[in-house]
Order: structure tokens, then sequence, then C-alpha cells
């Protein structure tokens, strides 16, 4: 387990900002207690500053993980975001979507939410930024990329995409675990 790098530390906060905007900072620095990011075998972990001082105390292969996986360095040096994150995204973001009790089941299979499925969506939604999803009840589903504005999307045909799947909280039944983890 080792700090990030610059670089890194860039790349991570550069993706986080596009869901949280200028909470990153606010994530870091909560109130009761600091939080810092730690990478360890490519993945990228959340961690309290006490608990990463307790994990120092442990070897290296007899640690397996510490914290929340934010998500994982592609070789090519990209971030990739893990559903795992969506705890600390649902906090905040900036963002937000709502999904119809239909459309829900669709999203947690994959699929992106289509114009019939929104129920609601945060004003000024600007398109391609990052928003995370929810359903009537204010649970948390996943995240995803806004396929169109705002505005946009009040002239848009039934059939067209709103937001666009990158993670949901279905990716545990499908088997995917093995990516997160």
């Amino acid at each position: 387990m080792r700090p990030l790098t610059e670089e890194e530390t860039k790349t991570l906060f550069l993706k986080l900002s596009e869901y949280i905007g200028k909470n990153v900072e606010r994530m870091i620095n909560r109130s009761d207690e600091r939080h810092c990011f730690r990478l360890m075998k490519d993945r990228c972990y959340y961690i309290s500053e006490t608990q990463m001082k307790a994990a120092n105390n442990i070897s290296r292969d007899n640690l397996l993980h510490v914290g929340t996986c934010i998500g994982k360095f592609t070789k090519s040096g990209k971030f990739r975001m893990h559903i795992t994150a969506l705890e600390y995204l649902s906090q905040y973001a900036k963002y937000k979507v709502w999904v119809k009790q239909s459309s829900e089941m669709s999203f947690l299979y994959g699929n992106h939410i289509t114009k019939s499925g929104l129920a609601r969506m945060t004003e000024n939604t600007p398109q391609y930024a990052g928003v995370v999803v929810y359903n009537m009840q204010d649970i948390p589903l996943g995240f995803g990329v806004a396929a169109q504005t705002t505005e946009h999307c009040q002239s848009l045909e039934q059939s067209g995409n709103v937001v666009l799947h990158q993670a949901d909280i279905g990716d545990y039944l499908r088997g995917l675990e093995d990516e997160i983890f």
C-alpha cells in the first residue's frame, strides 16, 4: 500500500470531480476524521488515516484489502470507477437522476436509461456530466453519464437515451465482483 503519485492523484481527482464537483475536498477533509487515498495492486482505496496507520503494521503479503475500493487504474493510466464507490458518490453527488420503478430493473441489468424510464433529473445537468442514479425511494442504484442536457431531455423522443450506464448495484449479482475485488 502506497500513496498515489502526483499524476495518479490528478487522474483520480478529475474522475471524481465529474461526479461530485468540488466536493472532493469535503470527501478528504471530513468532519469526523481525515481520509486519504492509497494504491494497492492498481486498486485505489479510500481509507481513514487511523485505519491506514493501523494497516501499516501489517506486512504487504498478508494485507489483502483495506478501506473502500474506489476504482482501479488501467494499464494505460486511466481510472475506472467501481460500484463500491457509490456510497461516497451518492453522498456528494452534484447531478442526480431518478428512474421510474418500471425501468429500475432494466438499469440494474446493465441497460441505459431512456426518457420513458426517467422520473426526474437535477436542473441544469450538462451533457456528459457524471450522474448518480436513484430509484423513487432515494436509494442509489448506480452511476453513469448524462447523454443529454436537462433541457434537451424535455424534447427528446421516448426511446432516446438519457443516461449512459457505467455501473450499478446489479454488478454484484451478475458475477462481476471478480473485476471489482
